[in-house]
């Protein structure tokens, strides 16, 4: 596995309703103890990053089973996911071009990525990873052209993205044009988040905000307030430009500040599929949406689509969504 390149706090503040619970501030995750109660953490890599995650409970065994488990649903995710993994479900798919018997958390997240694919109008698709390798390669090479890829290069990558051309059933993936490849790093966070929310429901939690690289909030704090989430400032990734609170909803954030291609900062990891474009409309794009999965794909798709094309989608699904525009300003939807 290769070793983390950024660090990731993501956590989980949570306890049955008799206990008074913690307010959260999202991309850093500060743990008070509260009348002497301290929170068992752990730490360690996920997703590719340095983690941690912290839960206040006033069973430390119990707090300590959910803790396990929470890891332990990460790891199991990680070897299907992982494209830091060699041998996770997905890097074996994207080498042999085809896998059989694939395993049903993958068969259910393409499925869905096919769904935000169609209702996005393309926008919204997995097989972008040939336009990732191939501005990594170009910028990776000496005196590269700061101007990006040559445009024959983008043409035959893009040759090779389609969502349509991914054919799944039960029995087995396969690609339908060689040389493709699918990376769900725009839409698998939110599906752990919404896992691992699901395993602490099942373990008897009514209360917690889960943060698996996207947020969940699992009902209300103990004073009866809804949590409160931070929306990061473009500029100042460690400050917040503003909070939003959040009741059974997730949210999540889509920004190519975090994650350069390049050393002028042009260009993302946030690829438009219709055109190779690597410049997305927005600074930073934030969805409030029922599912963290759901949240994570359309903060993904909308910041390479026009406001009014988002807004229709954002009032179709009843959701909210906040934009920081290219010359800082602001616009919200919902």
């Amino acid at each position: 596995m290769k070793l983390p390149s950024r660090r990731r706090f993501i956590g989980i503040a949570a306890a049955s309703s008799a206990l008074g619970l913690l307010p959260w501030r999202a991309l850093a995750f500060s743990a008070r103890p509260q009348a002497g109660l301290e929170p068992v953490v752990w730490r360690g890599v996920a997703l590719g990053a340095d983690a941690e995650l912290h839960l206040l409970h006033p069973d430390r065994d119990a707090a300590r089973r959910l803790i396990d488990s929470a890891v332990d649903e990460l790891r199991r995710l990680e070897t299907v996911f992982s494209l830091y993994r060699d041998d996770s479900a997905l890097a074996v798919l994207n080498r042999q071009g085809h896998l059989n018997d694939p395993p049903a958390d993958l068969l259910r997240l393409l499925s869905e990525s096919r769904r935000f694919s169609v209702l996005t109008g393309g926008v919204f698709d997995p097989t972008v990873q040939p336009l990732w390798q191939l501005y990594a390669g170009h910028f990776s090479q000496p005196g590269a052209d700061p101007d990006g890829p040559p445009p024959a290069r983008l043409r035959e990558a893009l040759a090779k993205v389609s969502h349509a051309a991914v054919v799944l059933d039960s029995r087995a993936i396969r690609y339908a044009r060689p040389g493709m490849a699918v990376t769900l790093n725009g839409i698998a966070q939110g599906y752990i988040t919404d896992r691992v929310t699901d395993l602490l429901r099942r373990g008897g939690l009514d209360r917690a905000l889960v943060d698996m690289g996207e947020i969940y909030a699992m009902g209300e704090r103990s004073d009866g307030q809804p949590w409160r989430a931070g929306l990061a400032d473009p500029d100042h990734p460690d400050a917040l430009a503003g909070q939003v609170t959040l009741r059974d909803r997730a949210l999540a954030t889509s920004g190519g500040y975090g994650t350069p291609i390049d050393a002028a900062g042009r260009y993302t990891h946030l690829f438009d599929p219709r055109d190779g474009n690597a410049r997305p409309r927005y600074r930073s794009v934030s969805v409030m949406a029922p599912t963290a999965t759901a949240a994570d794909a359309l903060s993904t798709a909308f910041s390479h689509m026009p406001l009014e094309d988002a807004k229709k989608i954002a009032r179709s699904l009843g959701l909210r969504a906040w934009f920081t525009l290219p010359d800082g300003g602001r616009a919200r939807l919902g």
